[in-house]
């Protein structure tokens, strides 16, 4: 393989991971489309022009066959499901700007709920700036068409977001004082730092015993929180909780000892908006956390 070949490839990898991780949600389902791409490129090279162009084409169209497959897959998935989080040190800012253009958890929630057409062409168009021509052709449809999955996923990320518009600094400050008010059972405190839509969805994959369906307001999130850390991790001993990045936001890691030994727990994430957390996404599934270099 000629070097000057890998080098184009590899000088897109870093693109084609972040476009395929959006729209699967998944760190390794996005770089195994990635290496599927690559072997089509190899293939094919020397019929390419635009390098970049045909493999965003490319990519998209693995994934959009992948998201057909998954919503088989998720249909049976026991319990919520939230993606695979990408858990990186609380680190310092020159650290944090590699980390800036990660999607947060509060996007790939949203964006789950969107059909896979609607999903590929909201992240190709209004993400990453792909013509709707160019769209039209991995969908295999009408540049129209592809206009109106875009329009129609906006108009339902619209309507079913979950803000999320705080900076780093805010997120940890209201998180950090989330977590001590569920601690010590303080419900005021915690109803302050909780949005009247507050959403808290936790994933155990059937693996780890959780609520399997998102509980919603302030009030019922507030009281599974004080549940879970005062009861259900009552058998807990030598408790750690590391503040950590997750796709970019602010996130706690947690670990305790039970008596099968030392594991990993949770790991928590939120969205906050104006002050208050608008989301708390809980990851419990073991194999759907990367932990970088912690």
């Amino acid at each position: 393989m000629p070097s000057a070949t890998v080098d184009e490839f590899e000088a897109q990898r870093s693109y084609l991971t972040a476009v395929a991780y959006r729209m699967l949600g998944n760190r390794t389902e996005a770089e195994d489309a990635v290496q599927e791409a690559w072997l089509r490129y190899a293939q094919h090279r020397d019929e390419i022009r635009d390098v970049r162009g045909w493999l965003t084409t490319v990519t998209a169209r693995i994934c959009l066959d992948q998201l057909n497959s998954a919503r088989v897959r998720r249909a049976a998935y026991p319990g919520q499901w939230l993606p695979t989080y990408v858990v990186d040190p609380d680190a310092d800012p020159a650290g944090r700007a590699e980390l800036a253009d990660q999607v947060s958890v509060a996007l790939l929630v949203v964006l789950e709920r969107l059909t896979p057409e609607q999903r590929v062409a909201f992240v190709l168009h209004d993400a990453f700036g792909v013509p709707f021509d160019e769209v039209a052709e991995v969908l295999d449809t009408t540049p129209a068409a592809a206009r109106q999955h875009a329009s129609r996923a906006r108009r339902a990320a619209s309507d079913g977001g979950i803000r999320h518009t705080a900076g780093l600094a805010e997120q940890r400050k209201v998180l950090n004082a989330f977590l001590m008010a569920a601690q010590s059972g303080d419900m005021r405190t915690l109803a302050a730092v909780l949005a009247p839509d507050v959403v808290a969805v936790s994933d155990g994959g059937g693996m780890v015993r959780t609520a399997l369906n998102p509980v919603f307001g302030a009030d019922k999130v507030a009281r599974f929180w004080v549940g879970l850390l005062q009861n259900k991790l009552a058998d807990v001993v030598d408790a750690k909780v590391e503040p950590v990045l997750v796709n970019g936001s602010a996130a706690v890691l947690l670990r305790g000892v039970r008596a099968s030994g030392e594991q990993l727990l949770a790991v928590l994430t939120v969205a906050v908006d104006d002050g208050r957390i608008t989301g708390l996404f809980n990851q419990q599934n073991p194999e759907k956390v990367l932990l970088g270099d912690l």
